[in-house]
């Protein structure tokens, strides 16, 4: 099974998965008289609509490469995880903000029932599978939208075991103002992921490189190669999982094009067998000691 079709079927299991949890917390809470359980449930309903926009972005990125996006769609993956943050922090803000006015104002509820805490316990089991599951799967192929999400789910399951514990004590304790405060810690938590992830995904729209180490990488597969001289103007970005690269690198001017082009093949061989994930190679060739004094962007060997 590809990529996008992996993504796809993640998708799905976690529409399915989160629809049935959300309808029983927000019922669960309804009968048993919790309006935290219902208020997880309702977090429960948000993370459908964030799958289905991981759905869509999966189903975008499967588009070949056009002339009006003639690198292809992968990028697709980083606006919807850009959308992802805003929904998990709208969440935590929200959560935030409920916590804060029912503290400011002693907010009183009514004691919830055992069935209660019965609900949110099976949820965050459920849950523990699921975000696992998705992490494990999102790892394995690279996916930003999958790992997001797997993450939010976490964020979930922590939200769900406040919710837990405030319900609880609310329970055998007969207090109802735990819950309030739980709820704001994990809410101050979850507004941080929200902001990780938002940082995250504007690097890669920004062409930044998170990992540094792959330049070394690439300037040693490119020095392997006897007859390239001198790679320099290095640039890396990222489409979704797939890595851009576009180098200089310096021949003797008295080679034939044929020849050049030979080498170049055997630059971008030796870069294939040191990275993963490689789209693309664009590679320019100049002659031997060739100095040109406008060439500001790029890194160079001397700058790791």
């Amino acid at each position: 099974m590809n990529r996008q079709k992996r993504i796809i079927r993640a998708s799905w299991i976690g529409i399915g998965v989160n629809s049935l949890l959300a309808i029983s917390k927000i019922a669960g809470g309804y009968v048993f008289n919790s309006l935290a359980v219902i208020g997880d449930g309702i977090d429960s309903a948000n993370d459908v609509g964030t799958y289905f926009i991981t759905l869509i972005a999966a189903r975008i990125m499967v588009r070949p490469p056009d002339p009006k996006f003639p690198y292809g769609y992968n990028r697709a993956e980083a606006v919807a995880t850009k959308l992802l943050s805003f929904f998990i922090f709208f969440i935590g803000a929200q959560l935030v903000f409920s916590s804060v006015i029912d503290l400011w104002n002693g907010t009183s509820r009514h004691i919830p029932a055992f069935g209660a805490i019965v609900v949110t316990l099976i949820s965050v089991v459920v849950k523990l599978i699921l975000s696992y599951w998705q992490m494990k799967e999102g790892k394995s192929i690279s996916s930003k939208m999958l790992i997001a999400n797997a993450h939010n789910m976490r964020n979930d399951i922590i939200l769900s075991l406040g919710v837990l514990v405030g319900v609880s004590f609310s329970y055998a304790l007969q207090q109802d103002w735990l819950d309030h405060f739980i709820g704001l810690l994990v809410g101050l938590w979850i507004l941080k992921v929200a902001f990780e992830l938002f940082k995250e995904t504007s690097f890669e729209l920004m062409d930044s490189v998170d990992d540094t180490a792959i330049y070394a990488q690439i300037f040693e597969a490119v020095n392997s190669v006897k007859e390239a001289n001198n790679p320099h103007r290095l640039r890396v970005r990222r489409l979704s999982n797939l890595l851009m690269i576009d180098l200089d690198i310096e021949l003797d001017e008295s080679l034939t094009m044929k020849q050049a082009h030979v080498i170049g093949i055997e630059v971008e061989n030796a870069i294939k067998a040191n990275l993963d994930n490689v789209y693309d190679i664009m590679i320019h060739f100049e002659p031997l000691g060739n100095v040109e004094e406008n060439e500001t962007y790029g890194v160079h060997q001397q700058d790791i």
